[in-house]
C-alpha cells in the first residue's frame, strides 16, 4: 500500500479548502496560538505599564511595538514552527507559548520582564481569552458577513419575486395561493432574526487564576485592586468581564452562540429542502454551468446538487455545534479537560456551515424562475378557490345578506377530492343566493390573483 499518511483526513482541509481557507487565520491550532500570545503579551504590557508589582519595569512605545508584532505582523511559519517544537519539550500548549515569549525578551534584552510573562496565571486565563478573541473575530470578519451575503441574495430575490403567483402545498396538496417572493421572504426574516441575535452575542472571559478567586494574585501582591484590573484587562481585548467562574470561564456564552448557529442552519436546511422541491416541481429552472456533469450516465441531467451538499454540511456542523454546546457547559467541580478536546473541533462546525452558505450562494446563481410552470399549476387547480368562496358566503350569512346554511360543507362537498375547473365554479357562483356584490367579486377571482396580501408581506423584509 502507498503512504498517503501526510494528506489531510477532513474535506474541510482538502477538497474544500479554498471555500473554508480564511476561518483557518481565526479557529486554527496556530491562530489560536496566535491569540494566546497576544493574550500573553498583553497581560505583560498590563502589569508593566501599570507597575502593579512595584518592579518598575517601563516598556517604551518602540519595545511595546516589537513585543505586539510577535503576534501580529511577525507571526508566520517561523513562529509556528518554533511553537510546536517548544511544545514537543514541555508538553503543555500555553507553556510553549510562555517559553516562546521568554526568548524574545531574551533577543530584545528585556530579560527583566521574563517573571511577568504569564505572572499569577493558571492556562485557562490564557485559553479563554484566546479562544472568545478568535471565535469573535472568525464570526464577525469570516461568518456573518458569508451569512449576510446570503440573506442579501434571497431579500432580492423574494423582492424581485415578491407578485409572482405560486399554488401553495400545505401537506404537499394544492392549497390557498402565495407568491414566490412572499414564501422567500419568510426565510429572509427567519434567517434575520439569528443573524441579529449572532451579531449581538456577549463574548466573555475570566482572568481570575487556578479556581476564579484571585489567591496567588492577593499571595503576590495584596494592595492591589485585582477585581478592578481583571475586569479593565478582559475588557481591554474587548471582551466582557466574568467575574465569577471556577478555574475555566463556564462556557455558557459559547453554548449560547453555537446553539444560534445551529438554530440559523437548521432555517438554512429548511430553504434548501424547499428549494429542492421546487426544483424538482419544475418552478426553478436550472442553468447548466458550462462542462458540468449531472450524471455518469444520463447526460440530460442537472441535478441540485448545490441544495444537498448544503443539506448535509448543515447536517454536519449541527453535529458539531450541539455537541459543544451540550459539552462545554459541564465541568466537574473546579475542572476537568473535557473542555479542552471539544474546542478544538469549534472550527469544523464552523467551517461545514461557511461551507453550506457557499453552497447556497453558488445554487441560488444557478436558478431561474419558471413563471410559466407555476401559473399552469395554478390554472390546473381552481378547486383551491373553495375556501374563498365559502368564506365570501359566510361573510354575507352573518351581514344578513344570504341564508345559506353551512357554506363550508357546501363547498367541501363540491371540492374535497376532485378536480374542479373554471367552469364548473363559475356555474356554482352563479347558483349561489348570495348578494350581487358578493357574486361579482367571485366570478371575477382566479387562482393566480388570489394571493392576499403576498406582495405586501414581502416588502416588510426591508422595513
Amino acid at each position: 500500500m502507498s503512504n498517503l499518511s501526510a494528506q489531510p483526513i477532513s474535506p474541510l482541509d482538502g477538497r474544500y479548502q479554498s471555500q473554508v481557507k480564511d476561518l483557518g487565520n481565526h479557529l486554527s491550532e496556530a491562530g489560536l496560538n496566535r491569540a494566546r500570545l497576544e493574550v500573553e503579551i498583553e497581560w505583560l504590557l498590563w502589569l508593566a505599564s501599570r507597575n502593579l508589582l512595584g518592579s518598575g519595569s517601563e516598556i517604551s512605545t518602540k519595545e511595546a511595538f516589537a513585543l505586539r508584532a510577535i503576534a501580529g505582523a511577525e507571526f508566520g511559519d517561523t513562529s509556528i514552527a518554533k511553537l510546536a517544537e517548544l511544545e514537543a519539550v514541555t508538553r503543555h500548549d500555553v507553556k510553549a507559548v510562555e517559553y516562546f515569549i521568554r526568548e524574545q525578551l531574551k533577543d530584545m534584552q528585556r530579560q527583566d520582564l521574563s517573571e511577568l510573562v504569564h505572572f499569577a496565571c493558571t492556562s485557562e486565563d490564557i485559553n479563554n481569552l484566546a479562544y472568545a478573541i478568535t471565535v469573535k473575530s472568525a464570526i464577525n470578519e469570516v461568518w456573518l458577513p458569508k451569512a449576510n451575503v446570503l440573506v442579501e441574495k434571497l431579500t432580492k430575490l423574494a423582492l424581485s419575486h415578491a407578485g409572482v403567483p405560486m399554488l401553495s402545498r400545505t401537506h404537499g396538496q394544492p392549497a390557498t395561493p402565495t407568491t414566490m417572493g412572499k414564501e422567500i421572504a419568510v426565510f429572509v426574516s427567519r434567517l434575520n432574526r439569528q443573524l441579529k441575535r449572532i451579531s449581538q452575542q456577549e463574548y466573555l472571559g475570566k482572568f481570575s487564576g487556578a479556581t476564579g478567586t484571585f489567591a496567588a494574585h492577593i499571595a503576590a501582591a495584596p494592595d492591589v485592586e485585582w477585581l478592578e484590573e481583571s475586569q479593565g484587562f478582559v475588557e481591554s481585548l474587548g471582551l466582557s468581564w466574568n467575574p465569577l467562574t471556577t478555574q475555566i470561564e463556564s462556557h455558557d456564552w459559547q453554548a449560547e452562540l453555537y446553539g444560534t448557529m445551529a438554530h440559523f442552519n437548521r432555517i438554512l436546511h429548511n430553504l434548501a429542502t424547499d428549494f429542492w422541491t421546487y426544483i424538482s416541481l419544475n418552478y426553478f429552472k436550472q442553468i447548466p454551468v458550462a462542462g458540468a456533469t449531472g450524471s455518469s450516465t444520463m447526460p440530460h441531467k442537472v441535478n441540485p446538487i448545490r441544495f444537498e451538499n448544503a443539506e448535509a454540511n448543515l447536517e454536519i456542523s449541527n453535529a458539531i455545534l450541539d455537541s459543544l454546546s451540550a459539552t462545554l457547559v459541564t465541568s466537574r467541580l473546579q475542572r476537568d479537560l473535557t473542555d479542552s478536546s471539544a474546542q478544538r473541533n469549534i472550527g469544523v462546525g464552523f467551517g461545514h456551515s461557511l461551507l453550506a452558505l457557499d453552497n447556497l450562494d453558488r445554487g441560488l446563481d444557478e436558478l431561474a424562475l419558471n413563471e410559466a410552470v407555476l401559473l399552469g399549476d395554478l390554472l390546473e387547480n381552481w378547486e383551491v378557490l373553495g375556501e374563498a368562496i365559502q368564506t365570501a358566503i359566510r361573510a354575507d350569512v352573518a351581514r344578513g345578506e344570504s341564508d345559506i346554511s353551512d357554506p363550508y360543507a357546501l363547498l367541501k362537498e363540491l371540492t374535497r377530492g376532485k378536480k374542479v375547473g373554471e367552469e364548473e365554479l363559475l356555474v356554482f357562483v352563479n347558483s349561489l343566493a348570495v348578494s350581487q356584490e358578493t357574486k361579482e367579486r367571485l366570478l371575477v377571482l382566479r387562482p393566480e390573483r388570489y394571493v392576499g396580501l403576498a406582495e405586501e408581506l414581502t416588502k416588510r423584509i426591508r422595513s
